[in-house]
């Protein structure tokens, strides 16, 4: 059974159940202060009529049975104008003055010598209280019983179930029509919510509950709608990992691809034409340099594979000597190419492992020389800052622009492919530095101008400023 009927059957069934007990009790408890004030009436005269015989009686003590009888017929007469119904009998039942009850009635054997008694007495569809009592005369003991119509009491109580049940039914309409709206605004946020995952699993995932309550069911909303923000999140994020991974393997297809068909080329034409000294230097050369992009490539892949393990074991490194021995190692390189290499390296400590920060360090140095043209110049340095120590690369070359700068650390991700290409690049090289300042704990950051050049910060952690 869905929620709705639920709330629905339980309002108008709690509804009908307060209202009859209610009714009940209230119309039961009318009814049973008018019997008990019928009662005390009833008593009363057959009270009455009791004490005059007992006062009549008291003057003589040779009332016989029929004195008696014609003493209750004139008492009765004096009591009231038109007389209260009653009966004098002996205890065998015979009546001496009077009438019968209208129905049998086991009152009087149920009393004792001294007791008086009532009951309602139904005869067919009327009811009286009938009173009764015992009376000492010379010849024995006799019954005074008197009785009174009250059916008037117990018409208005019938009168008052069948009005109750009428106005029972007009509450429990009310109170369906009542639970039907209230059962609607209660379960309506929970349609929304329903309706919102139906849409959710059809690929909707920007879509959101409004929060119209600070209840239960608005916490639910909200909760929801938090769920739906992470769920939204993270499919994006897979997304995006699907579509890297996607453009990676391509990448690396094409990458490979590449110099596999020149190095085959090449090959084919030394076979095919091993007496042309000139050519067998050309094809060599081009051979040897696909061989050396493939062998960069396949070591590049090789630290990621490592990197993705995460185990490494960092030690206390002096970062001024560390970085005069990175600088000192592409010196060379850059000179020849006409590129001015300027090491700035303040005292400082940072917990590294320094072949693999080296290795960032290179890496960054290898990007700058590719950036800049002859009479160029990078700058290297290293600085302690507030919590740790900070290297920084720096270089007067063409720059990145906004486009390309988010995609940098993507891995074959290259600004200038033809270019990269040329100078042995495979586009792995900002990745692989990416993943290595990751493990240490730190931040690699660019900043970089188009036309003007690119620096490149990377912030260590628990440096000691010497």
């Amino acid at each position: 059974m869905r929620l709705f009927w639920k709330l629905f059957c339980s309002m108008v069934a709690m509804t009908a159940l307060a209202c009859s007990i209610s009714g009940f009790l209230l119309i039961d408890g009318q009814f049973r202060s008018g019997l008990d004030a019928q009662a005390e009436i009833a008593v009363t005269e057959h009270t009455i009529l009791r004490r005059m015989l007992l006062r009549e009686m008291q003057f003589s003590r040779s009332f016989s049975h029929a004195d008696v009888a014609r003493l209750a017929e004139d008492s009765a007469a004096s009591l009231s104008r038109g007389g209260i119904s009653f009966r004098l009998s002996r205890e065998d039942g015979q009546t001496l003055s009077g009438i019968a009850p209208p129905a049998a009635s086991a009152l009087t054997s149920s009393l004792s010598q001294t007791q008086l008694g009532w009951e309602v007495l139904r005869a067919g569809s009327r009811f009286y209280l009938h009173a009764a009592s015992p009376l000492e005369a010379e010849d024995g003991t006799l019954y005074l019983e008197t009785w009174r119509d009250a059916g008037d009491l117990f018409s208005a109580r019938q009168a008052q179930y069948n009005a109750f049940s009428y106005l029972l039914l007009g509450l429990i309409l009310a109170s369906a029509l009542a639970a039907l709206a209230v059962s609607a605004w209660i379960t309506r946020p929970l349609g929304r919510l329903s309706e919102a995952a139906r849409q959710m699993a059809a690929g909707e995932l920007s879509r959101r509950v409004a929060v119209s309550s600070d209840d239960e069911l608005g916490q639910l909303s909200r909760d929801f709608n938090l769920m739906a923000e992470q769920l939204e999140r993270h499919v994006g994020e897979l997304t995006d990992t699907a579509r890297r991974q996607e453009d990676f393997l391509h990448a690396f297809a094409h990458e490979t691809k590449t110099p596999l068909t020149s190095i085959i080329g090449y090959a084919e034409l030394l076979l095919s034409r091993p007496a042309q000294p000139q050519l067998v230097r050309e094809s060599a050369g081009h051979i040897f340099r696909e061989g050396r992009r493939l062998e960069s490539l396949s070591r590049r892949l090789l630290d990621l594979f490592v990197l993705e393990k995460g185990s490494f074991s960092p030690r206390p490194t002096e970062l001024a000597p560390f970085l005069e021995r990175v600088g000192a190692v592409l010196r060379p390189t850059l000179e020849q190419a006409g590129i001015r290499l300027e090491v700035r390296a303040a005292p400082g400590t940072a917990e590294l492992e320094p072949d693999l920060m080296e290795s960032v360090c290179l890496n960054l140095l290898d990007n700058a020389r590719k950036a800049v043209d002859t009479e160029g110049r990078i700058l290297l340095e290293g600085a302690p800052t507030a919590d740790g120590y900070r290297i920084q690369v720096s270089d007067n070359g063409r720059g990145i622009s906004p486009e390309d700068l988010g995609r940098i650390t993507e891995p074959f991700y290259m600004v200038d492919k033809s270019r990269s290409r040329a100078q042995g690049g495979a586009g792995l090289g900002l990745t692989v530095c990416q993943r290595i300042v990751a493990l240490h704990g730190g931040t690699l950051t660019f900043e970089s101008t188009p036309g003007k050049g690119t620096r490149v910060s990377v912030d260590l952690k628990g440096g000691d400023g010497g």
